[in-house]
């Protein structure tokens, strides 16, 4: 497993956008942008999401994703990662969308109706590579 470097922790405390890759059913890669979060204590990347959308399906038949994000400050520093979905989890969901949304909103609640139920996909870094051309 690799993880993340410190030097871009950074990343999860902004507005950063990510782009996920999931692959669906017929092989073909799709990719969604989103917004992203960090456990730093288990190194898992987290995608809050809801169980209908497309990644979260993709993901319960093949786990392997790949994620890409580039700091909003910055756009020739970015962070890649390629791993697998370990877990998909409701435990804190609406609580975790509720506070991303005070991170890139700045509102309390996320203001989108559930149309299904939230899911947090738990995603295990396997490759990471890191730019910051600005060094």
């Amino acid at each position: 497993m690799d993880a993340v470097p410190e030097s871009f922790h950074d990343l999860f405390e902004k507005r950063t956008f990510a782009h996920v890759t999931t692959m669906n059913p017929d092989g073909t890669p799709q990719a969604t942008p989103v917004w992203i979060d960090h456990d730093a204590d288990t190194g898992r990347l987290l995608v809050n999401t809801e169980r209908h959308r497309r990644k979260a399906k993709n993901v319960e038949r093949n786990p392997s994703v790949a994620v890409s994000m580039t700091d909003p400050e910055n756009a020739y520093r970015y962070c890649s990662v390629t791993g697998e979905v370990e877990a998909v989890t409701t435990e804190g969901a609406r609580e975790h969308i509720d506070a991303l949304t005070q991170r890139y909103l700045g509102e309390d609640e996320y203001p989108t109706p559930v149309e299904s139920e939230r899911v947090i996909l738990e995603i295990r870094p396997d490759d990471v590579s890191v730019a910051d051309v600005s060094d």
